[in-house]
C-alpha cells in the first residue's frame, strides 16, 4: 500500500474516531473533535497530491478517496441533524447528490468515459469542510443557517454542473 493510500486509510480510521470524541462530552471536546476533523480534511488534499505528483494513482485510490470523503462529511453532518443543527432535507440533498453523481460516472465507466472531478465538486468539498469546521468551531443559529445555505447550494450547483456537462453519458430516448 502506497503513501497515498495509506493517508486515505488513516482518513477512514479517524472517521469512528472523530465520532467518538464528539459523543463523549468531555472539557474541550469539540476542540478535540475539530482537530480530528482537521486532520482527516487535510489528509484529502495530502494524498491526492502525492498520488499525482509522485503517480502513485491507483484504482483502489480512484475507489477509496472519494468514499472517504464522502464518509467524513456524512458522519459530521449526521450528527449536525442529530443535534438540531442541520435539517434532515438539507443532509438528503447532500446524499441525493452524491449518489446520482456516482450513477453518473458508473454509466459513463461502463461507456469508456471517465468523468473527472469537476472544479464546482472541489468547490462544494471544501466549502462544506470549512462550514463544518465553522461550525465544530461555534454554536450559532445565523452560522448554521449560513452554512446550510452555502452547502446546499454548492451541492445543488456542482450536481446540476456534473448533469450538464455530461448529458450524453445517458441516452434518454432508452429511458
Amino acid at each position: 500500500m502506497n503513501t497515498a493510500n495509506k493517508l486515505t486509510m488513516l482518513r477512514v480510521f479517524l472517521i469512528p474516531v472523530f465520532l467518538v470524541v464528539l459523543y463523549l462530552e468531555f472539557p474541550f471536546h469539540m476542540v478535540y473533535a475539530l482537530v480530528i476533523f482537521i486532520l482527516a480534511s487535510v489528509t484529502d488534499f495530502v494524498d491526492g497530491y502525492i498520488a499525482r505528483h509522485y503517480n502513485l494513482v491507483t484504482d483502489f485510490g480512484k475507489f477509496m478517496d472519494p468514499l472517504a470523503d464522502k464518509m467524513l462529511v456524512m458522519a459530521a453532518l449526521l450528527w449536525f441533524v442529530e443535534v438540531g443543527r442541520f435539517p434532515a432535507w438539507a443532509l438528503l440533498i447532500v446524499v441525493v447528490r452524491e449518489f446520482a453523481v456516482t450513477g453518473l460516472r458508473l454509466i459513463a465507466v461502463e461507456g469508456g468515459r471517465v468523468i473527472a472531478a469537476a472544479w464546482s465538486g472541489k468547490v462544494k468539498t471544501a466549502s462544506t469542510m470549512v462550514c463544518i469546521c465553522l461550525m465544530l468551531v461555534m454554536v450559532h443559529p445565523v452560522l448554521d443557517g449560513v452554512c446550510l445555505v452555502l452547502i446546499v447550494a454548492t451541492t445543488l450547483y456542482s450536481g446540476l454542473e456534473y448533469f450538464v456537462k455530461n448529458k450524453d453519458v445517458i441516452d434518454w430516448s432508452k429511458v
